[in-house]
């Protein structure tokens, strides 16, 4: 019967019905010379409720469903992998097209397989596809973003790789990859909403301890903290007035469609949820057995990011831009301490202490780099911890309501420090 169906399948309904009854007719005729009343197995029934009554044959419907997706990403991937030739601009302008309809038309399938195809593809090609959608969505058409926005419930999957690829095309080093306003705003609400969101990658994929080079990473982390220690400086650069025949150019309009939304805000926003998702990370990554194996924010990262800092400080001239350069180096000392006291962030204090020796000073970031100080016999405090040193904390052990969200004055910090963190090193003798 397998033979026959295999022959029924490349014709047309009506064809495919008159040839069961055909096959069915000569079946039956020779089972009856052999029996008076021969019975009817399951071959024929199948024929006859697939190709008469048009009831799909069904082999276990979870296996059928796996096989589909299989299928659908193997394609996929044969369409849009990269191959290094002429024909890539013909693939990246086509997936474009095609993952932006997804998200017109909310595809979860296609979705999906764009969020794998993020995944295994280097990143020069994921920037590109970010581009087109930030273009289609938060450029082209003003309010457009709403429709992109509602994809964070259909494939939350395809939102994680989506915000790891923009905050690698955004890299605030200059005035035209500061994140629109538009994008930035939906980025920080589903953050906010459920900071899970950013680790789906990380929880969901089998991990090995090296990582492959120059694909995007698991989670968007370094990423987003890049996006909150930059910002301040990175808007104070874009509103500093530039000379132009000797005169200093005149300012650019505002942007109407951020009247009502201040992005200084929403980087504060989106640096509170980045240190809510560092302080649950090591928990995670013992459960993978991957504690003190994996840096899920290179050292190496950071170290481009510092010299940006420090460049940018320097640019800025600290006498016009002390607030700004102060709330930068407070984000990143929170960023830095909660990071390795989670273990996302793999590396000694001698490291952290060459790392910044050339930032303008901050106490913050001075405390972080000192690490765990020995405690006396009689201090308050159990060893390995942080004394306090300057103020007592507003909050003990806990994350601030309102990390960094606001310049501290150059004499005095006015941000709590996490005092109950502790390190996952012994502290220098």
């Amino acid at each position: 019967m397998s033979d026959i169906r295999h022959s029924l399948l490349r014709r047309d309904a009506l064809s495919a019905a008159k040839e069961v009854l055909y096959h069915l007719d000569i079946y039956f005729s020779s089972q009856l010379q052999s029996a008076p009343l021969p019975l009817v197995d399951k071959g024929p029934v199948e024929l006859l409720e697939e190709f008469v009554y048009q009831v799909p044959k069904e082999r276990g419907a979870q296996p059928k469903d796996q096989s589909k997706d299989s299928v659908r990403q193997i394609i996929f991937s044969s369409l849009f992998s990269p191959q290094g030739n002429k024909a890539d601009d013909s693939r990246m302008s086509l997936l474009g097209k095609l993952v932006s309809m997804a998200v017109a038309v909310c595809r979860i399938p296609v979705l999906e397989c764009a969020a794998s195809w993020l995944q295994r593809t280097p990143v020069v090609y994921c920037v590109r596809l970010a581009r087109a959608l930030v273009d289609d969505y938060c450029c082209l058409v003003p309010g457009s973003v709403q429709t992109l926005r509602q994809i964070f419930s259909a494939s939350p999957r395809f939102c994680c790789q989506f915000i790891t690829s923009v905050t690698a095309l955004y890299d605030l080093s200059s005035d035209d990859l500061i994140p629109p306003l538009d994008l930035l705003d939906m980025i920080v609400s589903w953050i906010f909403e459920d900071s899970r969101l950013i680790l789906i990658t990380f929880l969901n994929t089998p991990i090995a301890a090296n990582l492959p080079i120059g694909f995007l990473e698991l989670t968007p982390l370094t990423g987003l903290i890049r996006w909150c220690v930059k910002a301040p400086l990175a808007y104070k650069r874009k509103k500093k007035p530039s000379l132009s025949n000797g005169h200093v150019a005149a300012k650019a309009a505002p942007d109407s469609a951020g009247l009502d939304r201040d992005p200084h805000l929403l980087y504060s926003k989106l640096h509170l949820s980045v240190l809510q998702v560092l302080m649950v990370l090591q928990v995670h990554l013992t459960e993978k057995n991957l504690y003190g194996r994996l840096g899920l924010i290179l050292f190496d990262h950071m170290v481009p990011l510092v010299e940006e800092i420090n460049r940018l400080a320097d640019e800025l001239n600290p006498l016009n831009a002390s607030q700004e350069i102060e709330l930068s180096l407070d984000r990143l000392a929170q960023a830095l301490q909660v990071a390795m006291a989670s273990g996302a962030l793999l590396c000694t204090r001698d490291d952290l202490r060459t790392l910044c020796s050339r930032l303008p000073h901050n106490n913050l970031l001075q405390l972080v780099i000192s690490g765990p100080v020995p405690q006396s016999p009689h201090a308050a405090l159990p060893p390995g911890f942080y004394p306090h040193i300057h103020t007592p904390p507003l909050g003990y052990g806990a994350v601030p309501a309102h990390p960094a969200a606001h310049p501290a004055l150059p004499t005095h910090p006015g941000h709590t420090f996490l005092s109950g963190m502790g390190f996952p090193f012994r502290p220098i003798r």
